[in-house]
């Protein structure tokens, strides 16, 4: 799938039946119907990022290493869909990919059903029409869909990230079709997620590699408590990555009605993820039973079979945001576990 020569490519029709099968023939896209990207149209692409050389080098993705630049990355774009005012965001999520801690050649690699997350804080959602509301992780919204989508094509194309030869996922994922959120913070009462990991910019994008989202549902508490329990529970699942490794993050999609609950007794974001991380705890002797627990510190073999241990190293590896519209449903999102996430601002 190297599209390294794409830019030149003579496309002989617009016709969206043609255009499948010329892409299919070729080993190029997602299986999905797909916009030819002409000159034209990659150039309008370009336009906002008048000024920028479109040759620079943002990333090089692994697992072939391929070379993404600011052109490779607009031509994706267009095939997914993307508006201009998108770009950007698309730039700044692979030149994040390209950060060591999100450890992407792993994240590729792996058996398990990773896929990034990429969520998008502060103004450009609304500049760039994002949905950070009901539906906010599902379609309907061409922002967050095409965003999501264009990163995917570009693990696909520019990276290698295809079944079988770069990707070794058994089931794969949906959300390797299309993994894009937007931060509802209209709604959130702690302020903006970005500037909680210490990025004050106007606009800010964070990656991380996780499964899809496991949904928690709690229509009556109006105790953060009761409704935190069920957080937890989720994340204390045997089945995820996260569980025989315990370094791994989880990210915690609030609700606003949860969020409002919690922030209404004055619990924090951090005191959420306090709470979490004193909760999510599993039985020591229950986990040596399920795992062989290989990859456990020597201080963790030395605990008791009655003791318990959380299900993450530290309470900062829990990170809340809030996303979503009316209606009692939040959702947590456990990491691949040997992955962190990263948080940047938007770059043109």
């Amino acid at each position: 799938m190297n599209l390294d020569n794409l830019e030149i490519f003579d496309f002989p029709t617009d016709n969206p039946a043609e255009l499948q099968s010329l892409f299919a023939e070729h080993g190029w896209g997602d299986g999905l119907p797909m916009i030819a990207p002409t000159p034209e149209r990659v150039q309008k692409m370009l336009a906002l990022s008048d000024g920028e050389d479109p040759d620079e080098i943002i990333a090089t993705l692994p697992p072939r290493s391929g070379l993404a630049t600011r052109r490779i990355i607009a031509i994706n774009a267009v095939m997914a869909g993307c508006a201009p005012s998108q770009l950007p965001v698309l730039v700044t999520a692979i030149r994040a990919l390209n950060a060591p801690e999100i450890n992407l050649r792993g994240v590729n690699a792996t058996t398990h059903s990773v896929a990034p997350l990429l969520i998008i804080h502060g103004n450009i959602i609304k500049e760039a029409g994002y949905n950070s509301g009901l539906g906010s992780f599902g379609p309907g919204n061409r922002a967050n869909a095409t965003t999501g989508r264009a990163l995917r094509l570009i693990l696909l194309h520019v990276a290698g990230a295809t079944p079988g030869t770069g990707d070794a996922s058994t089931q794969g994922s949906p959300a390797k079709y299309a993994y894009c959120v937007a931060e509802n913070l209209d709604d959130s009462p702690w302020g903006g997620y970005a500037s909680s990991e210490g990025v004050h910019d106007e606009s800010a994008i964070t990656i991380h590699c996780g499964e899809g989202p496991h949904n928690v549902h709690d229509m009556e508490s109006s105790d953060p408590a009761k409704i935190l329990d069920k957080v937890a529970s989720a994340m204390c699942s045997w089945g995820q990555n996260n569980a025989p490794i315990s370094q791994g993050e989880y990210f915690v999609a609030l609700c606003p009605e949860h969020a409002s609950v919690c922030a209404s007794h004055g619990w924090t974001r951090n005191d959420v993820s306090s709470y979490l991380f004193n909760k999510a705890t599993v039985n020591v002797g229950d986990a040596r039973e399920a795992f062989e627990l290989r990859a456990w510190a020597p201080w963790q073999h030395s605990l008791k079979d009655s003791d318990r241990i959380s299900m993450t190293e530290k309470p900062e590896n829990i990170k809340v945001f809030v996303t979503g519209g009316p209606g009692k449903h939040s959702s947590v999102i456990p990491s691949w576990g040997m992955t962190k996430s990263v948080t940047v601002p938007v770059m043109p």
